[in-house]
């Protein structure tokens, strides 16, 4: 776009946009920058440059917007967003553009996969209720309690429990932390076995009929077994994809949906958990998946349950709303032909978590997760944190007394 014909400019081409993100208002831009440099990333590769992706669509410019890579390249992460003095939210944009488009990697696999079997992971029925029942065993013979039991199906349950697919296809001890926790805080909950991933992976490909498809059961599974909450496990994008999707399509009986952050935060104010607090010795820092705080404005419960139980807590900085993306937001993990400029943009979050001296990271996201654990394959003489997700961290510092059998 260094030279600009106008005969290249097509002035209904806003139009076409401002139809698919459902007439919102992006002509505003004051074509400032701040986007650009809000986003981590813009001098990290080419084509990572939100102000001019943005001017191409403003302008008229149809066919170079559509052929931009940064719709693919885009992390989705909203920085740009909050940097922006007039709040355009070009990450809408890009989904709604991504929608009319053929996605790329895995995207559309996953979708299809989540659809037909009801979780991302393809896992069968019989493998999922046989995991559970493995948790189970497992946790009667941790907890030295024969009648211990995984609530399944419960009605009326008060906190109805959506998890991602990883839990059971590749992390299920992971799960059993979780339920631990649960155990010992004699938390009134129940899994389903009819309708359990929270996670939507149509969240990043833009495509409005996967996205329904793959949420609604879920919420109508919620109303089915009479539950008040919906509890969504440590995953950035299934938080967002519960919460946004509640917020613009749910017309049913409502309920509260909150991150298991957020409550387990309350349990250990209450007294319901109690937590050793010289039992991790370790340097840790927290990173904020995009989805969780930036997006839904959760970070300061995090921290609080952080603070209740750890001493050597170092914050990133920055951190809370404007932490940095670790780099494999908006589907990168399910697009390899894109992993060069995933691991170049996670470079950027290495240099941030070094900083901090921590030996352990608090990633309270399957996604993120991975990304960092593929960073310290990527960056060996630098990335050496242990990455883990809070439940994890915290099952090593549960007291459990005897009362809780």
């Amino acid at each position: 776009m260094e030279v600009i014909q106008a005969s290249q400019m097509n002035p209904k081409f806003r139009d076409e946009i401002a139809d698919l993100v459902k007439n919102y208002d992006f002509t505003q831009c004051l074509a400032c920058g701040m986007c650009t440099a809000g986003c981590p990333y813009s001098d990290i590769h080419e084509n990572q440059d939100p102000r001019k992706f943005l001017r191409k669509i403003v302008l008229g410019l149809k066919e170079e917007a559509w052929n931009d890579p940064y719709i693919w390249y885009c992390t989705m992460c909203e920085r740009c967003t909050i940097e922006c003095p007039m709040g355009v939210n070009i990450p809408s944009i890009v989904r709604s553009m991504r929608g009319q488009m053929e996605p790329r990697g895995y995207l559309q696999t996953i979708a299809e996969e989540h659809k037909a079997s009801g979780n991302q992971m393809n896992v069968s029925q019989e493998d999922y209720e046989e995991t559970l029942a493995w948790i189970e065993e497992e946790l009667q013979a941790e907890l030295d309690d024969p009648d211990y039991r995984i609530p399944l199906n419960k009605q009326g349950a008060k906190y109805f429990y959506g998890f991602n697919a990883r839990d059971i296809k590749y992390y299920p001890h992971e799960l059993q932390a979780t339920l631990k926790l649960f155990y010992a805080a004699d938390l009134d909950y129940t899994i389903s076995t009819v309708r359990w991933d929270a996670t939507n992976i149509a969240l990043f490909t833009g495509k409005t009929d996967d996205f329904l498809a793959i949420s609604m059961p879920l919420w109508e599974e919620v109303v089915r077994l009479g539950c008040e909450e919906l509890i969504v496990t440590e995953c950035g994008h299934a938080f967002r994809s519960m919460r946004w999707g509640y917020r613009t399509y749910w017309k049913g009986k409502e309920f509260k949906i909150r991150h298991i952050l957020q409550l387990l935060n309350d349990l250990v104010k209450e007294g319901r958990l109690k937590l050793d607090p010289n039992a991790i010795t370790e340097v840790v820092t927290y990173h904020d998946p995009c989805n969780t705080a930036r997006k839904e404005g959760v970070w300061e419960e995090p921290r609080e349950l952080i603070r209740s139980f750890i001493k050597n807590f170092v914050d990133m900085n920055p951190n809370g709303k404007m932490n940095y993306c670790c780099g494999a937001g908006g589907g990168g993990m399910a697009m390899p032909e894109y992993n060069e400029y995933r691991k170049a943009k996670g470079k950027r979050k290495v240099d941030q978590v070094v900083a901090t001296g921590a030996e352990i990271v608090i990633v309270p996201c399957h996604n993120c997760i991975d990304q960092f654990n593929d960073l310290n394959k990527w960056y060996p003489e630098k990335a050496k944190s242990k990455n883990v997700h809070m439940c994890s961290l915290m099952e090593r510092a549960l007291i459990l007394d005897k009362k809780n059998k």
